[in-house]
């Protein structure tokens, strides 16, 4: 389950995905998730996709692992589900005691099922094709109107690009814990809830402690390297748009027309 989680990983390819400006590939994620709420009806979700679809098709990145970050959010997909379902008001089409399942339930149930599986896969997708060092120009380029008002966009960047950065080696670090808990003896499987909470106590500990000590390190490192900060700050590797990143505009121009077209019309 831990090593089924790939949102902040990166898949190192060569697709036109991979060579986007990371602009563009954060302004395309925006718009795909503006689209998934837009869309409401069996047409749209088509189309939404069929875009996505064509989107893994060309990031080159394989399709298993892709879903399988979907493993990781089956309990939490489940639960909304079953909310959704007992606990929307309309026509009863089936009841058990105070359960009631509406037709009305079912619908929002699945809309929002599919929401949630395509907001996973859409963000997978942007941090699979671009590294950390990209989303944190890409951000902060996206973002420098707002050093007008004084706001830490450097800062804010960085911090996001630190947390994703951490979320494969802490799943990682997670992962090695786990099993050495386990060669001692412990049991993350069996129990009633409670019990499973006290179990993941030997677990949690060395996580934070391990989690304490490679943010100090970093610190260090970024100490000893003289960092102060976005202020005056070069890149190495100056962001430029090119054609493919204004014909990716386009194509998701066009796709932001047609979700606001089905909203507006009720396809």
């Amino acid at each position: 389950m831990i090593r089924d989680i790939t949102i902040g990983q990166y898949y190192p390819a060569d697709s036109i995905l991979h060579r986007l400006d990371p602009r563009t590939k954060l302004m395309g994620t925006l718009i795909f998730i503006i689209s998934v709420f837009l869309f409401h009806t069996i047409p749209g979700y088509a189309v939404a996709t069929i875009f996505l679809a064509a989107l893994i098709k060309i990031s080159k990145v394989p399709v298993k692992f892709i879903f399988k970050g979907l493993k990781a959010i089956f309990v939490i997909l489940i639960i909304t589900m079953l909310f959704n379902i007992f606990l929307t008001p309309g026509e009863v089409i089936w009841k058990l005691g105070f359960l009631k399942m509406t037709k009305e339930g079912i619908s929002l149930a699945v809309r929002m099922a599919i929401r949630l599986i395509y907001l996973v896969i859409g963000s997978s997708l942007m941090t699979l094709t671009t590294t950390p060092n990209q989303l944190t120009d890409g951000l902060e380029r996206g973002l420098r109107p707002l050093n007008r008002l004084h706001v830490p966009v450097h800062e804010i960047s960085m911090m996001m690009s630190i947390a994703l950065r951490f979320i494969p080696i802490l799943l990682e670090e997670t992962d090695k814990i786990m099993k050495a808990q386990i060669a001692r003896g412990a049991d993350f499987e069996n129990g009633n809830l409670i019990q499973k909470v006290k179990n993941m106590v030997p677990l949690l500990v060395p996580l934070f402690i391990s989690a304490f000590r490679r943010a100090n390190d970093l610190a260090m490192a970024m100490e000893a390297r003289c960092y102060h900060g976005g202020e005056q700050r070069t890149q190495m590797k100056p962001l430029c748009y090119e054609k493919r990143d204004h014909a990716a505009y386009l194509i998701l121009a066009a796709y932001l027309a047609v979700a606001i077209t089905f909203r507006v019309v009720g396809i």
